[in-house]
Parts: structure tokens; C-alpha cells; sequence
């Protein structure tokens, strides 16, 4: 070597930059999809290996992860039609699945990190990821 490569050690913000990448499982995120029900594992057709889970399995999952170190989880319902409306009323329903969901998984498995979506497109009857008001989405 002709040089020696001093610039990339000046300054702490240059040496995280060249720095090595690491990737530990403790920073990862995994997705999970919540239907409603008992004992339902649904493949979800168009991400193949990947299923949505009742809340009594989700947990199963949850904890499978926990024991691998992955601690981090997002969590996206898909909700029943019926459910849907313009002002995506089931999205504040304290028995609702969702929010149930949440309180479940954090009695059951607190030291579980769970990240919430705050979208309104699960729980809209128009599909939008915000309320519309006059035509326009508000979001």
C-alpha cells in the first residue's frame, strides 16, 4: 500500500460509514397478518410462505420467534368486509381484533416489541389509507 488510509478514520461519523456491516437477528422486524378466529393459518396467495395467523396462533409464532431472539414484530390485520366502513370505525374499537390483538400479546409475551401500523386502509370500506372528505383523502 502506498497510502495509508487515514481519512477514514478522522472523524466517528466517517468510521461508521466504512465500518463493516453486521446484521444481527435482535434488528430485524418481522411482519405479521392477524385474521380473526381459532386455529386459522392462511397463506396469503400473493407473498408465498407467508400467512395470516388467529390471534391464538399468532402467539405460537410470536413465541417460536422469541426463542430465536427475534423480538421485534409488526402487526397488519386484515379484517372481514362486513367490518369496513367510510370512517374506518373498527380501527378505534377497544374489543375489536386489532387492539385486543395487541393487549394479548403483551400479557401473554411482554418482553415481545410490537410496532403498529396506524393506516386506515384495513379497516376503510373504500380501500383508502385515509378518511375521505368530500372527495379528497385526508391523510
Amino acid at each position: 500500500m502506498t497510502r495509508r488510509p487515514r481519512r477514514h478514520r478522522q472523524s466517528a461519523t466517517v468510521r461508521a460509514l466504512v465500518r463493516e456491516t453486521h446484521l444481527h437477528v435482535s434488528e430485524l422486524i418481522y411482519p405479521l397478518f392477524l385474521i380473526d378466529g381459532r386455529g386459522r393459518q392462511v397463506e396469503v396467495s400473493s407473498m408465498p410462505g407467508i400467512s395470516r395467523w388467529s390471534p391464538d396462533l399468532l402467539l405460537r409464532e410470536i413465541e417460536d420467534c422469541l426463542r430465536l431472539g427475534l423480538r421485534t414484530f409488526a402487526l397488519f390485520p386484515a379484517l372481514d368486509d362486513a367490518l369496513k366502513d367510510p370512517r374506518a370505525s373498527e380501527s378505534i374499537n377497544e374489543n375489536g381484533l386489532y387492539l385486543s390483538t395487541l393487549r394479548l400479546i403483551k400479557k401473554e409475551l411482554p418482553e415481545a416489541c410490537l410496532m403498529t401500523d396506524v393506516a386506515m386502509d384495513p379497516y376503510s370500506s373504500d380501500g383508502h389509507d385515509g378518511l375521505v372528505h368530500q372527495g379528497e383523502i385526508l391523510n
